[in-house]
């Protein structure tokens, strides 16, 4: 097989996309007379002061401070830096971690991220820093820094340059490419700290990711199907993965391991692309040393590494007509795609990977338009049954003969659940469906058999519904409570767009490729006021509403490459005034009599918050100016509505009976 590695041409196309710069500290001296504090969140959400804590150094973005508490990377904390008249307080989390041995004790040295809302105080306190220190420690601070490289990655906050510096030397010198990848693979190794590691690329013609380069294994022995093991699940779901093999509740295949004889304990793994975008293999990385799984700083690393990567097979692009791998053919490119940043969708990709080579049924639940079917669509195409057929019944408005008529046939054509033999059937909205037809689907799946048929029913049915399908079955009598309790075997909910803001810049990007593509125009965007006004509206209608109002966007300003005008002097494509649901109708057990007023009140002034920190779009300083509070009243507040949430949900409060 031929990969056309790298094509002649040069392969660092992803360099531009990498910001580096010199991260210049200041460094600050005890007897500078710099307060400095430092509290910790701890397992509870509450803050916890460090005991002796000393200031090493501050730049614009972050800090550095010494103590012998050992806090993990990652850690969210709260720094109070005084000196002289001025007092600010920081939030950040601890990206880096070097431990000294002294003669009195064992001591950390922290770096520490701040918040962006953060830099304009922290810019403030160098300026009258700087300004303080006598000409002699300022001349020594420049020589300082000059003479020191401490380069950091601007999003990730960790030091790649020297690995990218060499790498880049080795591209451009070295003429054998296959042995770059090797020396590369060599560099990861070190890195990461760990045993063996490969690069695999997908063969279109055999449905398999083949190994390209392998380090502490033979290569020719690395080849499996795209959807076995842990990388195969990189592969379909483009989610990294970073796995304890022992303790994780994942599905890992131990096949490779007979095959090469090595014992598997941890893996971090990442997907390769390719410039248009197109997952084209994954690199994989095994046995973190002494340790039992990767940090969560190698996963950061292996962010950048996987970019790396994928700048050096950018070229590739396997497209068969033949292939099983809906994502290379040309009707399927990409179509089928959950996108988004936002933890929620973090969460949704991983149950795809759990639930989709599952036979049990799946409940997904959510508002409507939130994308109940894109969900079910992936985890057939992506699971074991992606090759068998695949069909929605739309249990909602249809006709009781008519929806009977196409599940299980007329006598004349055959139904549905026989036509989709051995693959997926999806039932939308099965809470519309009539009782009488309820009780005939659920007879169906308990005998196995399709009525008036011969056939075993060998399918995989999956379910949608908008409504609460527990509150009626068991408190309405609406729904059948044998039904319910089949289609519940596997539960998924959707939370709607209003929560997942993160995601809404991700999709209304697609949706405008999509639709330019549509229309036979150049890509257009949108101006910072509409992004804003998408922001702020609450999107009732979810992701099908924010699709229809980007085709709108697009059809009103065929001309306009940065769309500005949503159209609201005649036929407004989203309207502020009238689609913003109430407030205290959105809020949990706000209107239970049972639940304390106390305990209603901070739950609809929790949703007030919420409200306000998504208009000002994430920035919480700004939210607590606006509503005459202070940001540390405002972390209270929603540190205590969140407790009463949570004890809400948790153990719901008995309703009082006369």
């Amino acid at each position: 097989m031929d990969y056309n590695l790298f094509g002649g041409v040069l392969m660092l196309t992803s360099f531009s996309e990498f910001k580096y710069y010199q991260s210049f500290r200041v460094p600050v001296e005890s007897r500078d007379d710099v307060m400095f504090l430092v509290e910790f969140e701890n397992d509870q959400g509450r803050f916890e002061f460090v005991d002796k804590v000393k200031l090493g150094d501050v730049s614009m973005t972050g800090l550095g401070f010494i103590t012998t508490k050992g806090l993990p990377v990652g850690q969210h904390i709260r720094c109070s830096l005084q000196f002289k008249r001025l007092r600010f307080d920081f939030h950040g989390k601890i990206v880096r971690a070097f431990g000294e041995q002294s003669a009195d004790a064992a001591t950390m040295n922290y770096g520490v991220e701040l918040d962006s809302e953060d830099y304009p105080n922290m810019k403030r306190f160098i300026e009258q820093y700087i300004q303080s220190l006598p000409p002699e420690r300022v001349k020594d601070s420049l020589v300082h820094l000059a003479l020191t490289e401490r380069y950091a990655n601007e999003k990730e906050g960790f030091e790649m340059f020297s690995l990218l510096l060499s790498l880049f030397k080795d591209i451009t010198l070295m003429g054998n490419k296959e042995k770059f990848v090797e020396s590369m693979l060599e560099e990861i190794v070190r890195i990461l700290s760990s045993q063996r590691a490969s690069i695999f690329l997908i063969n279109t013609d055999s449905n398999e990711l083949e190994a390209v380069a392998a380090i502490g294994v033979e290569k020719e022995l690395l080849k499996f199907d795209y959807r076995k093991g842990i990388a195969g699940s990189v592969f379909t779901t483009g989610v990294s993965l970073n796995i304890d093999t022992k303790s994780d509740q994942v599905r890992f295949s131990e096949d490779m391991d007979k095959v090469t004889g090595y014992d598997t304990r941890s893996i971090i793994c990442s997907p390769i692309y390719n410039r248009e975008d197109k997952i084209i293999g994954v690199i994989e990385v095994l046995n973190k040393r002494n340790e039992d799984r990767f940090t969560v700083e190698d996963e950061k690393t292996m962010k950048v590494l996987a970019l790396i990567v994928s700048s050096v097979f950018h070229n590739y692009n396997p497209i068969s007509e033949r292939s099983l791998i809906r994502r290379f053919s040309a009707p399927y490119d990409r179509e089928f795609a959950w996108i988004g940043r936002s933890s929620q969708t973090s969460d949704i990709r991983k149950a795809m990977v759990k639930i989709k080579d599952l036979e049990t049924p799946v409940l997904i639940c959510g508002e409507a338009g939130v994308g109940k079917k894109l969900f079910a669509r992936i985890i057939h195409a992506e699971g074991k049954k992606g090759l068998a057929p695949y069909f929605v019944v739309p249990c909602k408005g249809m006709d009781e003969k008519d929806l009977k008529d196409m599940i299980f046939g007329d006598g004349e054509l055959i139904g549905k659940l026989e036509e989709c033999i051995g693959g997926t059937i999806v039932f939308d909205e099965i809470s519309y469906m009539p009782l009488t037809l309820q009780k005939l689907l659920i007879q169906s799946f308990k005998d196995r058999r399709i009525p008036g048929s011969k056939l075993s029913l060998d399918v995989r049915p999956v379910f949608t519904s908008s409504r609460d399908l527990k509150v009626m079955a068991i408190e309405e009598g609406s729904f059948n409570p044998e039904l319910y309790h089949f289609v519940s075997s596997a539960e998924i909910n959707i939370d709607p767009l209003r929560k997942r803001l993160p995601d809404i810049e991700d999709i209304t990007t697609h949706f405008l490729k999509k639709e330019c593509r549509k229309q036979g125009l150049l890509l257009k965007e949108l101006s910072v006021e509409v992004k804003e006004q998408f922001l702020a509206y609450p999107w009732p209608g979810n992701v099908m509403e924010l699709e229809k109002a980007i085709e709108k966007a697009v059809l009103y300003n065929p001309k306009a490459h940065v769309i500005g005008d949503l159209g609201a002097k005649s036929n407004p494509i989203i309207d502020m005034t009238t689609a913003n649901p109430g407030v205290i109708d959105n809020v949990p057990m706000a209107n239970d009599p049972s639940v304390p007023l106390k305990d209603r009140v901070a739950l609809v002034e929790r949703e007030m918050i919420l409200a306000e920190i998504k208009r000002h779009r994430g920035n919480k300083s700004k939210a607590a100016t606006t509503m005459g509070i202070s940001r540390e009243a405002l972390r209270k507040k929603m540190l205590m509505s969140d407790e009463i949430l949570e004890q809400l949900k948790t153990t719901p409060i008995e309703k009082k009976t006369a």
